[in-house]
């Protein structure tokens, strides 16, 4: 009987300790994953010079061909295009690889998910609507987008401004209608 108590218990121990190390390798994984994800956002490069690279402009064409009013300009770390397609003013942000990060439309209120619209009624009731992105990430391209200032890491989203006297935020809605808190503006 007491050898099958302390096998018992020996057993014990043994789950116990597995459970232990299994438990403080997740932690580990986990760890090392956010110090990449950290380390992947610090290489979000400046571009150099003040010219859009012609790279940008070709790849520009072969991802939304031959649109006839496009206005480039060079930012700290993308070549923008702005332009007009199916009646809607669009940016196009490239990195410098002169690849696709993804771009963004001027969208209505309208235009959100049915419960994040509600959402924001609720919790923001007092505040006034202001505008509203759609952010289209280009899934090929890891490199992260910055708007408003903040980096933020790749996945197709809405941003909406809302203000209420001289404060002014920023609201991340995903596609799936979920609101949270971006980034305070002023």
């Amino acid at each position: 009987m007491k050898k099958l108590i302390a096998s018992a218990i020996v057993a014990l121990l043994a789950i116990t300790a597995v459970q232990t190390q299994a438990q403080t390798t997740a932690k580990a994984i986990e760890k090392e994953s956010k110090v990449e994800k950290r380390e992947a956002r610090k290489e979000l490069r400046k571009l150099e010079g003040k010219e859009v690279s012609s790279m940008s402009k070709d790849h520009f064409v072969s991802d939304f061909g031959h649109i006839s009013d496009v206005k480039w300009a060079r930012g700290g770390q993308f070549d923008e295009a702005t332009f007009t397609k199916d009646g809607q003013q669009t940016v196009a942000y490239y990195d410098y690889n002169s690849q696709l990060v993804g771009s963004t439309t001027s969208k209505k209120f309208s235009d959100l998910p049915a419960k994040a619209q509600k959402e924001i009624k609720k919790q923001y009731k007092d505040y006034v609507t202001g505008a509203v992105i759609m952010y289209d990430d280009n899934q090929d391209n890891d490199t992260n987008m910055v708007l408003f200032g903040h980096q933020f890491e790749d996945a197709d989203h809405y941003f909406v401004t809302v203000s209420k006297g001289k404060q002014e935020i920023v609201l991340m809605v995903s596609m799936s209608g979920e609101v949270s808190y971006f980034k305070q503006v002023s």
